[in-house]
Protein backbone atom coordinates (compact mmCIF):
# COMPACT_ATOMS: atom_id res chain seq x y z
CA UNK A 1 0.00 0.00 0.00
CA UNK A 2 1.14 3.59 -0.71
CA UNK A 3 4.97 3.87 -0.55
CA UNK A 4 5.45 0.16 -1.31
CA UNK A 5 4.13 0.84 -4.79
CA UNK A 6 7.02 3.20 -5.56
CA UNK A 7 9.08 0.19 -6.61
CA UNK A 8 6.91 0.09 -9.73
CA UNK A 9 7.82 2.70 -12.34
CA UNK A 10 4.41 2.92 -13.98
CA UNK A 11 0.94 1.96 -12.81
CA UNK A 12 -2.44 1.77 -14.46
CA UNK A 13 -4.55 3.76 -12.00
CA UNK A 14 -8.27 3.45 -11.30
CA UNK A 15 -10.12 5.81 -8.96
CA UNK A 16 -12.66 4.48 -6.45
CA UNK A 17 -15.37 6.49 -8.21
CA UNK A 18 -14.76 4.41 -11.35
CA UNK A 19 -12.66 6.90 -13.30
CA UNK A 20 -9.77 5.49 -15.33
CA UNK A 21 -6.79 7.76 -14.68
CA UNK A 22 -4.65 5.90 -17.20
CA UNK A 23 -0.98 4.96 -16.90
CA UNK A 24 0.84 7.18 -14.41
CA UNK A 25 4.23 7.14 -12.75
CA UNK A 26 3.89 5.61 -9.29
CA UNK A 27 4.97 8.84 -7.54
CA UNK A 28 2.38 10.83 -9.45
CA UNK A 29 -0.36 8.31 -8.59
CA UNK A 30 0.65 8.36 -4.93
CA UNK A 31 0.57 12.16 -4.87
CA UNK A 32 -2.96 12.21 -6.32
CA UNK A 33 -4.13 9.76 -3.64
CA UNK A 34 -2.53 11.76 -0.82
CA UNK A 35 -3.98 15.03 -2.12
CA UNK A 36 -7.45 13.49 -1.79
CA UNK A 37 -6.74 11.98 1.63
CA UNK A 38 -6.98 8.50 0.14
CA UNK A 39 -4.69 5.49 -0.29
CA UNK A 40 -3.06 3.84 -3.28
CA UNK A 41 -3.72 0.09 -3.23
CA UNK A 42 -2.38 -2.59 -5.57
CA UNK A 43 -5.16 -4.68 -7.09
CA UNK A 44 -3.42 -6.51 -9.97
CA UNK A 45 0.36 -6.77 -9.45
CA UNK A 46 0.93 -9.23 -12.32
CA UNK A 47 -0.77 -7.09 -14.97
CA UNK A 48 1.36 -5.13 -17.44
CA UNK A 49 1.59 -2.48 -16.17
CA UNK A 50 0.37 -3.34 -12.64
CA UNK A 51 -3.05 -1.97 -11.71
CA UNK A 52 -3.51 0.18 -8.60
CA UNK A 53 -6.62 1.80 -7.19
CA UNK A 54 -7.09 5.04 -5.28
CA UNK A 55 -9.42 4.20 -2.39
CA UNK A 56 -10.30 4.77 1.24
CA UNK A 57 -8.30 1.77 2.50
CA UNK A 58 -10.39 1.21 5.63
CA UNK A 59 -13.61 1.14 3.64
CA UNK A 60 -11.95 -0.97 0.94
CA UNK A 61 -10.95 -3.67 3.46
CA UNK A 62 -14.40 -3.62 5.07
CA UNK A 63 -16.16 -4.15 1.73
CA UNK A 64 -13.63 -6.80 0.70
CA UNK A 65 -14.21 -8.70 3.95
CA UNK A 66 -17.99 -8.39 3.64
CA UNK A 67 -17.86 -9.76 0.09
CA UNK A 68 -15.85 -12.78 1.21
CA UNK A 69 -18.27 -13.39 4.06
CA UNK A 70 -21.28 -13.19 1.73
CA UNK A 71 -19.67 -15.67 -0.66
CA UNK A 72 -18.90 -18.16 2.11
CA UNK A 73 -21.48 -20.95 1.99
CA UNK A 74 -23.65 -21.40 5.03
CA UNK A 75 -22.69 -24.39 7.14
CA UNK A 76 -25.08 -27.26 7.46
CA UNK A 77 -26.29 -27.69 11.03
CA UNK A 78 -27.85 -30.65 12.80
CA UNK A 79 -31.23 -29.55 14.12
CA UNK A 80 -32.92 -31.61 16.79
CA UNK A 81 -36.59 -32.39 17.34
CA UNK A 82 -37.98 -34.53 20.17
CA UNK A 83 -41.17 -36.55 20.14
CA UNK A 84 -42.70 -39.25 22.33
CA UNK A 85 -44.21 -42.59 21.27
CA UNK A 86 -47.61 -41.30 22.38
CA UNK A 87 -47.45 -37.88 20.75
CA UNK A 88 -50.79 -36.59 19.47
CA UNK A 89 -51.29 -36.37 15.73
CA UNK A 90 -51.64 -32.56 15.64
CA UNK A 91 -48.45 -32.17 17.71
CA UNK A 92 -46.61 -34.51 15.37
CA UNK A 93 -47.86 -32.46 12.44
CA UNK A 94 -46.60 -29.25 14.03
CA UNK A 95 -43.14 -30.73 14.59
CA UNK A 96 -42.92 -32.14 11.06
CA UNK A 97 -43.68 -28.63 9.81
CA UNK A 98 -40.68 -27.36 11.77
CA UNK A 99 -38.54 -30.20 10.43
CA UNK A 100 -39.51 -29.31 6.87
CA UNK A 101 -38.51 -25.71 7.52
CA UNK A 102 -35.07 -26.84 8.70
CA UNK A 103 -34.70 -29.18 5.71
CA UNK A 104 -35.61 -26.44 3.26
CA UNK A 105 -32.91 -24.28 4.87
CA UNK A 106 -30.42 -27.07 4.09
CA UNK A 107 -29.98 -28.53 7.59
CA UNK A 108 -30.03 -32.14 8.73
CA UNK A 109 -32.70 -33.04 11.27
CA UNK A 110 -32.22 -35.50 14.13
CA UNK A 111 -35.56 -36.79 15.37
CA UNK A 112 -35.40 -38.34 18.84
CA UNK A 113 -38.26 -40.40 20.24
CA UNK A 114 -37.92 -40.33 24.04
CA UNK A 115 -39.37 -43.30 25.94
CA UNK A 116 -40.57 -43.05 29.54
CA UNK A 117 -40.49 -45.87 32.09
CA UNK A 118 -42.08 -49.01 30.61
CA UNK A 119 -42.62 -47.44 27.19
CA UNK A 120 -39.15 -48.65 26.23
CA UNK A 121 -40.48 -52.23 26.31
CA UNK A 122 -42.56 -51.32 23.26
CA UNK A 123 -40.01 -49.83 20.85
CA UNK A 124 -42.33 -50.57 17.94
CA UNK A 125 -44.50 -47.63 19.08
CA UNK A 126 -41.60 -45.22 18.73
CA UNK A 127 -40.56 -46.75 15.44
CA UNK A 128 -44.10 -46.30 14.12
CA UNK A 129 -44.11 -42.58 15.07
CA UNK A 130 -40.71 -42.03 13.47
CA UNK A 131 -41.89 -43.80 10.32
CA UNK A 132 -44.91 -41.47 10.22
CA UNK A 133 -42.58 -38.51 10.69
CA UNK A 134 -40.34 -39.65 7.81
CA UNK A 135 -43.36 -40.26 5.59
CA UNK A 136 -44.60 -36.67 6.02
CA UNK A 137 -41.11 -35.34 5.24
CA UNK A 138 -40.32 -37.72 2.36
CA UNK A 139 -40.72 -35.02 -0.30
CA UNK A 140 -38.01 -32.99 1.42
CA UNK A 141 -35.67 -35.56 2.96
CA UNK A 142 -33.96 -38.90 2.67
CA UNK A 143 -33.48 -41.00 5.79
CA UNK A 144 -29.74 -40.88 6.47
CA UNK A 145 -29.99 -42.94 9.67
CA UNK A 146 -32.80 -45.42 10.13
CA UNK A 147 -34.51 -45.42 13.55
CA UNK A 148 -32.17 -47.06 16.04
CA UNK A 149 -32.70 -47.66 19.75
CA UNK A 150 -30.15 -46.05 22.07
CA UNK A 151 -31.06 -46.61 25.72
CA UNK A 152 -34.42 -44.93 26.29
CA UNK A 153 -34.24 -43.07 22.99
CA UNK A 154 -34.84 -44.01 19.39
CA UNK A 155 -33.00 -41.78 16.93
CA UNK A 156 -33.54 -41.09 13.24
CA UNK A 157 -31.62 -38.60 11.07
CA UNK A 158 -33.10 -36.92 7.99
CA UNK A 159 -30.92 -35.50 5.22
CA UNK A 160 -32.29 -32.72 2.96
CA UNK A 161 -32.75 -33.74 -0.66
CA UNK A 162 -30.55 -32.00 -3.27
CA UNK A 163 -32.16 -28.92 -4.85
CA UNK A 164 -34.67 -28.72 -2.03
CA UNK A 165 -34.93 -24.92 -2.04
CA UNK A 166 -36.47 -25.09 -5.51
CA UNK A 167 -39.54 -26.83 -4.12
CA UNK A 168 -39.88 -25.08 -0.76
CA UNK A 169 -43.18 -23.48 -1.77
CA UNK A 170 -44.77 -26.92 -1.93
CA UNK A 171 -44.95 -27.31 1.83
CA UNK A 172 -47.21 -24.27 2.26
CA UNK A 173 -50.23 -26.58 2.20
CA UNK A 174 -49.00 -28.11 5.47
CA UNK A 175 -49.35 -24.72 7.18
CA UNK A 176 -53.15 -24.83 7.40
CA UNK A 177 -53.35 -28.19 9.14
CA UNK A 178 -51.79 -27.06 12.39
CA UNK A 179 -53.79 -25.22 15.04
CA UNK A 180 -51.41 -25.77 17.93
CA UNK A 181 -48.69 -28.05 19.27
CA UNK A 182 -45.36 -27.76 20.95
CA UNK A 183 -43.16 -24.80 20.25
CA UNK A 184 -39.63 -25.70 19.16
CA UNK A 185 -36.89 -23.78 20.89
CA UNK A 186 -33.19 -23.51 20.11
CA UNK A 187 -31.12 -23.59 23.31
CA UNK A 188 -27.84 -22.98 21.51
CA UNK A 189 -26.72 -26.61 21.71
CA UNK A 190 -27.43 -27.34 18.06
CA UNK A 191 -30.76 -28.96 18.95
CA UNK A 192 -34.27 -27.64 19.25
CA UNK A 193 -36.46 -28.72 22.13
CA UNK A 194 -40.11 -28.24 23.06
CA UNK A 195 -40.51 -26.05 26.15
CA UNK A 196 -41.28 -27.68 29.48
CA UNK A 197 -44.85 -27.34 30.69
CA UNK A 198 -45.30 -25.60 34.04
CA UNK A 199 -47.06 -27.71 36.62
Amino acid sequence: MNSRLLKYRDLRVVHQDGRQLGILQSRQALQIAQDEGLDLVMVAPTAQPPVAKIVDYGKHKYLEGKLKKDKKPKQQELKGIKISPRIAEHDLGFLTKNAIKFLVEGHKVKVTCQFKAREVTHPELGKKKLAMFAEVCKEYANVEREPTLDGKMMIMVLLPKPGLKDVKKNHAKAEDKQDGGQEVQDHGDGEDHPPSVAQ
